[in-house]
């Protein structure tokens, strides 16, 4: 991205970016939407199983000055704090630029999506094709958006 900018900027051109942040992402991330999202890549079998069995079955309770809550089944958190957790959480949300114009770069719950502005004439909002376009509204995938910040370089 940064390449990108660079040589946009040493080309007189403008990079418009938006910084984009997953909302508690990791606690969105459904399990069984996942699993097929694995098997969709080619992930599949004893790895798949190995892999749910790590996701699923989970449970949590809460405990209060020695009190402890009952528990509660575990049903959309992608465990945080690994390698494994992070990798699975880009497979999520891998396929979310599919069909954007704006490059977008992937960094955990963190995205970056730029455009580079080649005419003089500057496009009516170059993101909100991209940003309005259900794919990247993540219908399909209910986790909310946090704009963080737009800018024009």
């Amino acid at each position: 991205m940064v390449n990108d900018v660079v040589n946009n900027m040493q080309q007189g051109l403008q990079t418009d970016l938006c910084i984009l942040d997953f909302s508690k992402a990791f606690d969105k991330v459904g399990h069984n939407r996942l699993i097929e999202k694995l098997k969709w890549y080619g992930i599949d079998c004893e790895v798949n199983a190995w892999i749910k069995g790590f996701l699923c079955d989970r449970t949590q309770r809460v405990v209060v000055d020695g009190v402890s809550s009952s528990s509660a089944p575990v049903i959309s958190v992608v465990p945080q704090g690994s390698v494994l957790g992070l990798c699975l959480f880009l497979f999520y949300i891998n396929d979310i630029a599919d069909g954007l114009k704006s490059t977008v770069r992937l960094f955990a719950d963190d995205t970056m999506m730029y455009l580079t502005v080649k005419s003089s004439v500057r496009p009516s909002t170059p993101f909100s094709t991209d940003t309005d376009t259900p794919i990247f509204c993540c219908q399909p995938i209910p986790i909310p958006i946090r704009y963080a910040s737009r800018a024009a370089m």
